[in-house]
């Protein structure tokens, strides 16, 4: 019984850890599109079609327009947050495996400047 307690005890101190991580790594803000999901920094996230699954196409000069959400050294990945490893072996955040990035036009709270970007090939990330 003892045993079965100590890893409930174990359990949810785990998932409180994962909950306060998500609080303050991502967070929902309100745009003139709706709820957007947003970094730690207040600014909207998107996608990119072009992208695969758990894996960025966007470098260089892309990259410099749409900065990654890069994650830092002590975050994990949680509920359907988990990392892409970029070329440079950064962890880019990433919502069920589409990688997320900043729009570098975007200055402030609730910006949606990149939504339907280059042909429609960028969207805004929705909370998850």
């Amino acid at each position: 019984m003892m045993k079965t307690t100590i890893l409930a005890a174990v359990a949810l101190a785990a998932f409180a850890g994962i909950a306060q991580a998500g609080t303050t790594t991502f967070q929902a803000v309100n745009t003139p599109d709706g709820q957007v999901l947003a970094g730690q920094n207040g600014l909207t996230l998107y996608t990119y079609d072009k992208d695969a699954r758990d894996q960025s196409v966007c470098y260089g000069s892309c990259a410099q327009n749409w900065p990654p959400y890069i994650a830092n050294s002590s975050a994990q990945p949680f509920a359907h947050y988990s990392f892409v490893v970029r070329k440079d072996g950064q962890r880019q955040w990433a919502l069920n495996g589409e990688p997320l990035y900043f729009r570098a036009a975007d200055k402030k709270t609730g910006d949606i400047t990149g939504q339907n970007a280059d042909s429609g090939n960028w969207q805004v990330a929705r909370p998850a």
